[in-house]
């Protein structure tokens, strides 16, 4: 009769086919490399060493939503008090580009200020990984980085309950939410769900009142509701005449070619007007340096 292994032996083997399933722990990140971050759940902060991004001069009709949101990132940049902020609105209008412009024009006033404040930190979350998003605090509370975690177009849909632990990260988790990080999230939707979702709520609960207060209280933790609407055509022309002038594309009756560009989209808003001004860079034979 065969000897049954010693019970440590045992136990030392199943710890050590479990520790080669698990996923591997994400590393810290090293935020002298970059300034800006993307996170995977599973594997960590991936550095981006050149950001997608358009200057801050060249995003026009949105002076009210760019002063709001710059002096909240400017508060938080120097260590005062600030608030999370969700963009919401039209599709096409800017949104993830003034969060993405203001990111950068804030690290160049201190690197101007030499005040020994260091440049904020970036980092990106895809709305997939939300779920990896206390991995991700844990991460930046140890780091004492001053962050802003970005999620672009932010939504969530029927039977979709991973908003109940980005709500407690937001404001009402035991630890709360770090005090160098911040949340940036740009969403189509005002309440980050469909109205059809909310009505659903309110006609099958028992206190319908309560089932919409759930969802719609996850818009409330952002301090900021920023709005951006679709933009008329004078808005349109100034953004498409900003950018020709900034990268020096002349051409006769601009604003008649770009409203012809508009007509075959069905639409006019910031991402048209720069699609418009690729079309017309490449016509011309020049390069959008």
């Amino acid at each position: 009769m065969a000897k049954e292994p010693p019970l440590e032996s045992l136990l030392c083997r199943i710890a050590d086919a479990l520790d080669r399933i698990a996923p591997a722990l994400p590393l810290p990140a090293d935020f002298g490399v970059a300034d800006a971050f993307v996170w995977h759940a599973e594997g960590g902060l991936v550095p981006v060493s050149e950001v997608n991004r358009v200057e801050l001069s060249l995003i026009r009709g949105l002076d009210t939503q760019r002063d709001i949101l710059l002096d909240n990132t400017e508060r938080f940049a120097a260590s005062l008090p600030a608030n999370n902020a969700l963009l919401w609105g039209a599709r096409g209008m800017g949104k993830s580009s003034l969060v993405k412009a203001i990111h950068a024009e804030v690290n160049r006033q201190v690197a101007r200020g030499g005040n020994g404040n260091r440049p904020l930190v970036l980092v990106e979350i895809h709305r997939e990984d939300i779920s990896g998003l206390p991995k991700l605090l844990e991460i930046l509370r140890a780091s004492n980085r001053r962050t802003i975690i970005f999620c672009d177009d932010l939504s969530f849909d029927n039977a979709d309950t991973s908003y109940k632990s980005l709500k407690a990260v937001l404001e009402g988790g035991i630890e709360g939410r770090p005090e160098n990080v911040l949340l940036y999230a740009t969403s189509n939707r005002r309440h980050l769900m469909p109205r059809d979702m909310i009505e659903n709520e309110r006609s099958t609960a028992i206190n319908p009142s309560e089932a919409v207060d759930e969802k719609v209280s996850l818009s409330d933790r952002f301090g900021l509701w920023l709005g951006f609407h679709v933009c008329d055509q004078d808005t349109y022309f100034e953004i498409v005449e900003g950018y020709a002038a900034h990268y020096q594309l002349k051409t006769d009756d601009i604003r008649r070619q770009a409203d012809q560009w508009a007509l075959t989209r069905g639409a006019r808003s910031g991402r048209v007007a720069w699609q418009f001004i690729q079309d017309l860079a490449g016509r011309l034979g020049k390069k959008l340096d």
